[in-house]
Order: C-alpha cells, then sequence, then structure tokens
C-alpha cells in the first residue's frame, strides 16, 4: 500500500527498482510547456505572408498604361535572395490581405510586442502592406527561414524563447522550430500543423494573425486591457 505523497512523487516517474527508498531524491520528469505557457513570454511575433496574411492565391495582371517605372523596377529585383518574385517588368502581382490582421498588428504594438515578416517570394505589394502596418521587420526573398528569425530575434534585443512564427508550408518549419511558439494557420499543411503548439480558428488571408495575437494577448492577460486602448484611441474626443 502506498501513501498518499508516494503515489503522487510517481504518478508522473514510475519508480525504478531498487530505488523505493530513496523515492524522495529521484526528479519528475519535466513537463513540456503548455501553448499558454510559451504565449505569456512572447514579446516578438513574426510571420510567413502567402497563406498566413494571405489565403496563398496570387494574382497576376498585365501592368496598366502609365504604371511608374520605379515599380516595375522593384518587381524585377531578385538580384542573389533565393526567393521568387517577377522578373517581368510588364506584369503586377496583387494579393488581399485581411482587415483584421491589420487590426491585430495595432494591438500587439500596443502590448508592446514587436512584429515582421519573413518571405520567401518579392513583392512590391508586400512591402506596401508592411509600410502601412508600420511592421517593425521585413524580410522578403528569404530562403534560409531559421537564420533570418534569429537574426532578427537578436536586432529586436529578445531571447528566441520570448519569439514566435506563424507558418502554413513546410519552408516554415525551421523558423517555427526555431522559437518558443509555434503556430500553424487553419489552412496550414500536415507536417506544419503537426509540429505547432497553436492551430488558428481562421485560414490564412481569413484573420488568422488576428487569432494569433488573440491568443498571445489573452494567455498574457492583457487582451481586455489593451482593446479598450485601441478603441480610446479611434474615439473622438468629447468636449
Amino acid at each position: 500500500m502506498c501513501t498518499e505523497v508516494f503515489c503522487t512523487v510517481y504518478s508522473e516517474v514510475p519508480p525504478r527498482s531498487g530505488d523505493l527508498t530513496k523515492f524522495g531524491t529521484i526528479p519528475s520528469m519535466p513537463k513540456r510547456l503548455s501553448a499558454q505557457a510559451r504565449a505569456r513570454k512572447i514579446k516578438l511575433l513574426l510571420f510567413d505572408v502567402d497563406g498566413v496574411l494571405t489565403d496563398g492565391k496570387l494574382f497576376i495582371f498585365p501592368a496598366p498604361p502609365g504604371t511608374p517605372q520605379s515599380v516595375l523596377e522593384k518587381s524585377a529585383e531578385h538580384g542573389g535572395q533565393g526567393g521568387f518574385g517577377f522578373h517581368s517588368q510588364a506584369l503586377i502581382e496583387a494579393k488581399g490581405f485581411h482587415a483584421h490582421d491589420g487590426t491585430s498588428i495595432s494591438l500587439a504594438r500596443l502590448a508592446g510586442i514587436k512584429t515582421g515578416l519573413i518571405t520567401k517570394r518579392i513583392s512590391e505589394t508586400v512591402a506596401l502592406r508592411a509600410r502601412d502596418l508600420k511592421l517593425e521587420f521585413v524580410r522578403q526573398g528569404i530562403q534560409d527561414k531559421a537564420t533570418a528569425f534569429t537574426e532578427i530575434v537578436k536586432e529586436a534585443g529578445v531571447a528566441l524563447d520570448e519569439a514566435a512564427f506563424v507558418g502554413d508550408d513546410v519552408i516554415d518549419l525551421p523558423a517555427m522550430r526555431a522559437g518558443g511558439l509555434a503556430i500553424a494557420v487553419q489552412n496550414a499543411r500536415a507536417e506544419v500543423k503537426k509540429e505547432a503548439h497553436y492551430v488558428t480558428p481562421h485560414a490564412g488571408g481569413d484573420g488568422a494573425l488576428r487569432d494569433a495575437v488573440e491568443f498571445i494577448l489573452k494567455a498574457q492577460g492583457k487582451w481586455k486591457k489593451i482593446v479598450e486602448a485601441y478603441i480610446g484611441e479611434r474615439s473622438p474626443t468629447v468636449q
């Protein structure tokens, strides 16, 4: 018959033969951190673009007459970065972004969380969206996302376990593995979901990044306060 203390100690670590008289000195097995525990540490949120900020679809249009040459030239710059994009100066790539994701960046900023993107493709559309959202870190044309991730973490002045990455495809796995919190969007490939600590309720391009930010802020106990602060910033001043 075991005592209550004995049973508690060995609820996860069975006693080894000959160790019954030393059970008090046997360390318990380390518990795997929950997604919420990981989220409580996050100070930096990085994410992929295609399939995360968008639904993954690419829209290719002929450049309208009169398109500034500077835009076409930027769309054609890919020199040695390892990314994908258009070399043609007669085509423009368009993407669709969700307003809820844009709001999530503002909420993260109010909570003191830095944000940024790491993507393999190179697109002026993405550059424009990043400037619109005032992202702190923008890395386009990146094949090695893990290296880019760790470089940004160092630049941001945080620890690896204080950084999260949101991805949808296998190219995102190295970056997801490098940080403290790996998030997969609902439309992510099965291999990516399997390794994620948290899977968003919404798909990429349909508010998935908003899900990620909400999850982190709620885990940190900041959600209600940040929402009220966000509303207050946009409410008209009563005279």
